[in-house]
């Protein structure tokens, strides 16, 4: 039996550090824009490709360093971008059973622009055909970012929770599920145990943005969700369950943040393989902003994942962090 299978889209990541630009307007605000010079040559310092990522990837591979027993639902392409990608999941033992090659078909590919610590992403999902295939009963489903024609697919995903009543399922949504409205997918926030976003993608969840993190907890769990995780960068992480709600202050940093890309998917991954070990709430979410730290002092989201043992050892270093109620 798979402790975790995650469903999502796998993405190439090229990330190009970019030696100059500017950034107007106010951070976490929708006139916060990085600008390049228009029709001009820009010099950059370097590439990265990194392959096999993407939100729900980005899961297996953490639950994977943290001992459980993962596989991926997605889709690639039979290109040299595919192959890359199936032998970074062999590598990080995450299962390929349910991973689809289709013929003819290229492999997502993302630009990364790496401005500073942060990032302004290109993506381009490829049209590929989706299907849910048998994938007997997991312990838990991890739903996260899939592409823009796949409102059919998530009932495929509803219809299959429905018939195994057992499955947990944690659901982070990417861009596309957000947009798709809460009316399309409500059978899947009805079924959610552990749900996950951002302080903005609340608000695009609600379609207010003028409410403060308590409400945006108290609403989003009357969808449906157990639990509601509300992150807000390196400030930390709010979680709501019904009862009480908790505070997991961000996680004391080795250094300034080197690249933040997966911080979010890092910290949703390890709450949630956590619980799956049997950790409480303030425990995984302390293992959360531990990982969601260690994924910023690297390129990518996947190289500073740390194993059960290497968050232990950050979390016993620093005895003053705590999970606390507010």
């Amino acid at each position: 039996m798979y402790d975790l299978i995650s469903i999502g889209d796998t993405v190439i990541d090229c990330f190009i550090k970019l030696k100059e630009a500017e950034v107007s307007g106010t951070p976490d605000s929708p006139d916060y824009k990085i600008c390049l010079p228009f029709a001009e040559k820009i010099p950059y310092e370097s590439v990265k490709v990194v392959p096999a990522v993407g939100n729900s990837a980005n899961a297996s591979v953490s639950a994977s360093k943290l001992g459980l027993k993962t596989g991926l639902v997605t889709n690639i392409g039979d290109d040299q971008n595919g192959q890359d990608c199936l032998d970074t999941f062999t590598k990080d033992g995450v299962a390929k059973d349910f991973i689809k090659v289709n013929v003819g078909k290229k492999t997502n590919y993302h630009y990364v622009l790496w401005y500073s610590p942060d990032r302004t992403i290109l993506v381009k999902h490829e049209d590929f055909e989706y299907n849910l295939p048998n994938i007997g009963e997991p312990k838990w489903l991890y739903l996260s970012s899939l592409g823009e024609q796949t409102v059919e697919y998530h009932k495929q995903i509803s219809n299959y929770l429905i018939s195994h009543p057992n499955i947990n399922l944690a659901f982070q949504p990417g861009t596309f599920q957000i947009n798709f409205g809460v009316e399309n997918l409500k059978d899947i926030y009805a079924r959610t145990k552990i749900f996950f976003c951002n302080v903005e993608e609340a608000g695009r969840v609600l379609g207010i943005t003028t409410l403060g993190v308590p409400e945006l907890l108290k609403r989003i769990h009357a969808l449906g969700p157990q639990i509601v995780v509300i992150t807000d960068g390196p400030k930390g992480a709010y979680a709501y369950d019904g009862a009480q709600t908790l505070f997991a202050p961000g996680f004391p940093e080795h250094e300034p943040p080197f690249e933040r890309t997966g911080a979010g998917d890092a910290f949703a991954s390890t709450t949630t393989s956590a619980l799956i070990l049997g950790k409480d709430l303030p425990t995984a979410l302390s293992w959360g902003a531990v990982n969601s730290m260690n994924v910023c002092r690297f390129i990518g989201a996947q190289e500073g994942l740390l194993t059960h043992e290497q968050i232990e050892a950050e979390l016993s270093k620093n005895p003053t962090y705590k999970v606390s109620a507010i």
